[in-house]
């Protein structure tokens, strides 16, 4: 491995030794460019990712000189693709630079497929406030390129985390809006029961009875064999357990619904919320008598 640094370095230098140099015929960003392009080669064959990265970069700027807009982004993109071995923020830099000159030169379908990459890395970090923009600029990239699946993948993204961090409006306007998109579409309709499930599941986390059950009427309205789906018997039999405040009946219908349908993980940590504010009544109305 250390001898493809070694290389790597050479090719670094003989690089540097271009740019400082002078030239009469022809480009020495250009000479540079092809001398970074093997050095960066070379640092990764040696996985010497940083080293990789940083040549990259440079070679971005020899192509920007050379105003060839399309190859710096792509160069950008992998100095980010190296970084995202050993820095998160180095490499979302790298690729928000793509994805910003892919848009100057209107390769809208390269720039959302980067800005749900930075998505997926806030993601990762658990920066849910800063992965819900990024995938709602892709969503609008996609949307623009008229890839609506991966505009709705994106659309999804924001709408889980915005009920991890208790948006629940803003949820359940997406998951409603998607069910109404899906709906007529034949590849879609499956999901509909799902979508207007996590909806509901969002009404249920509001706390507010009225406002679930003229939900469940509206998705009614919006799917006639949802009426007849455990999805809607599901957050019937919640919405009554609520209004009723017992929480042995919340978590009956949980368990039912569980045993042919595992619940994932999302619906099981809003469902608990439901039931600490169900407990958290019940536990009132104890200390009321």
């Amino acid at each position: 491995m250390s001898d493809q640094i070694a290389k790597g370095e050479e090719f670094e230098k003989q690089a540097e030794k271009k740019l400082n140099g002078w030239k009469i015929f022809g480009s020495k960003h250009e000479d540079a460019a092809d001398l970074y392009e093997k050095a960066a080669n070379f640092y990764k064959i040696g996985k010497s990712w940083d080293q990789a990265g940083a040549v990259y970069m440079k070679l971005a700027d020899c192509y920007l000189k050379l105003d060839s807009k399309h190859e710096a982004a792509n160069a950008f993109a992998d100095a980010g693709h190296c970084y995202k071995k050993t820095n998160t923020t180095e490499c979302i830099s790298c690729l928000e630079q793509a994805l910003n000159l892919f848009m100057e030169i209107g390769r809208l379908g390269m720039s959302a497929k980067y800005c749900k990459e930075i998505a997926e890395l806030y993601e990762q970090e658990q920066n849910l406030e800063q992965a819900m923009v990024y995938y709602d600029k892709a969503s609008d990239l996609f949307q623009g390129e008229e890839v609506s699946s991966s505009a709705n993948q994106c659309r999804l993204k924001i709408a889980q985390f915005a009920a991890e961090l208790q948006q629940y409006q803003k949820a359940i306007e997406i998951f409603e809006e998607i069910a109404r998109h899906s709906i007529n579409n034949n590849l879609l309709k499956y999901g509909v029961k799902g979508h207007l499930l996590n909806a509901g599941i969002c009404q249920l986390c509001k706390g507010d009875v009225v406002a679930i059950t003229n939900a469940l009427d509206k998705y009614q309205d919006l799917d006639p064999t949802f009426a007849g789906s455990r999805e809607y018997r599901l957050l019937a039999d919640l919405a009554a357990s609520i209004d009723e405040e017992d929480v042995e009946k919340f978590t009956d219908a949980i368990k039912e619904f569980d045993s042919i349908t595992k619940l994932d993980a999302w619906k099981t940590t809003l469902l608990l919320r439901v039931k600490d504010m169900l407990k958290a009544k019940e536990m009132e109305e104890d200390d009321l008598t």
